[in-house]
């Protein structure tokens, strides 16, 4: 894997892509800054190498037009707050200014190029536009794992601009380092977690990681397809009725891989999709009609502890519960309480995905976990097998 640590930047332009898709609130002031926090080790070692850096990212769906709301220049204090110094802004990412402000930008200096979502030409991974940002830098970074799925101008098709010159920044090397420790180099008993409501949008990921799994739980919303195809009667809950054959096919798969599956034995149910909705446990293959299950029982809860206190690798994608209502939040919080304490004990662990992210920040376990992933379309499709456009550009 080449990274910005095989190169010395020293007086050479880093032309540095990045994910700064942050969220903000109705002042466009940021919000979380982890994805600004997540790159700066890159900047650091470019800076401290005696190079400087020029940073092009997108923000939000303008769709090619541009708009005062999706403007970077609103979220330049946060960089600077971060970086702990000035970051210069140039109001286009393309054209005379930007060329003019690349040329003149001092060793040490930071640059952040405007909104490259507002022109068409990113999304369209328009070789003509590729160039044309190409000529601000010397040498191409990615650091933008979270975008990495996409075949963007800036993302892919830049690269080719910079044959000997382009580098993984270091958080895509730490993306790319843990999914591998998962999938290729996992200590065993390697343990996925996978939850949510849908198999349909993990069948893919089900089928590639099975050769390199000893464990498999199945949780959320998407184990009553698998509970109904057994024979269960789920009540209310939420199925995909298509699905079920898939289901069953998939437990075939695990049993000739010799990977053991663990479905949810008992759920927390209710009659209402509403947290102050009357509710109580149940075996799983067993809710009434006009119920639904809304969380993991107790009992599923210590067999999942259990599975994973026995694990020396484990990938998290999806909650097993609906974590947003606090009377159904109790199975997530007890498996990321499992997966901490896991990884206390030395087990290695990578949680990815939003809801997941989302789960784990909410609740303060992200710093009890080995690796939090930043990309969650892009560490979805890596855990699918597909080859990432962003990263298959630095690699030829």
């Amino acid at each position: 894997m080449k990274t910005i640590l095989d190169f010395n930047f020293r007086d050479q332009k880093a032309l540095v892509r990045v994910d700064f898709n942050v969220p903000q609130n109705a002042d466009l002031k940021v919000t979380d800054n982890t994805r600004i926090q997540a790159v700066k080790p890159t900047v650091d070692k470019i800076l401290s190498d005696g190079g400087s850096v020029i940073l092009m990212t997108h923000l939000g769906r303008p769709k090619g037009k541009f708009s005062e709301e999706f403007s970077l220049k609103n979220i330049v204090p946060e960089i600077e707050k971060v970086f702990g110094k000035e970051v210069k802004f140039c109001p286009d990412c393309i054209g005379e200014e930007a060329v003019n402000m690349a040329k003149n930008l001092q060793a040490g200096g930071i640059l952040l190029l405007e909104n490259l979502r507002f022109y068409n030409e990113e999304e369209n991974g328009d070789q003509v536009f590729a160039e044309k940002l190409s000529k601000l830098g010397d040498a191409y970074v990615n650091d933008a794992f979270g975008t990495a799925h996409r075949a963007h101008a800036s993302t892919a098709v830049i690269a080719q601009f910079f044959p000997s010159t382009k580098f993984f920044g270091l958080l895509m090397a730490k993306e790319l380092d843990a999914i591998e420790k998962v999938l290729k180099k996992g200590e065993k008993p390697v343990t996925a977690i996978l939850g949510g409501s849908k198999v349909s949008t993990k069948i893919t990921i089900i089928e590639n990681i099975l050769p390199a799994v000893d464990n498999l739980i199945i949780g959320g919303g998407m184990a009553f397809t698998f509970i109904k195809a057994l024979g269960g009667q789920i009540g209310n809950s939420l199925i995909e009725v298509d699905k079920q054959q898939l289901a069953l096919e998939i437990l075939e798969k695990a049993k000739a891989e010799n990977v053991k599956v663990y479905l949810p034995v008992d759920a927390v149910i209710a009659e209402e999709f509403k947290n102050d909705s009357p509710n109580r446990d149940c075996n799983i293959y067993d809710i009434p009609e006009g119920w639904m299950g809304l969380d993991a029982g107790p009992r599923s809860r210590d067999i999942f502890n259990d599975v994973i206190l026995n694990s020396r690798t484990i990938l998290w994608n999806g909650p097993i519960g609906v974590f947003e209502m606090s009377n159904f939040a109790a199975g997530t919080v007890s498996l990321g309480e499992s997966i901490a304490e896991s990884t206390r004990l030395g087990a290695f662990s990578l949680v990815g995905g939003g809801d997941s992210v989302a789960f784990v920040k909410q609740f303060g376990y992200d710093d009890q976990v080995s690796y939090v992933s930043t990309g969650g379309g892009a560490m979805l499709e890596s855990l699918e097998g597909k080859e990432l456009p962003g990263v298959f550009a630095i690699n030829n």
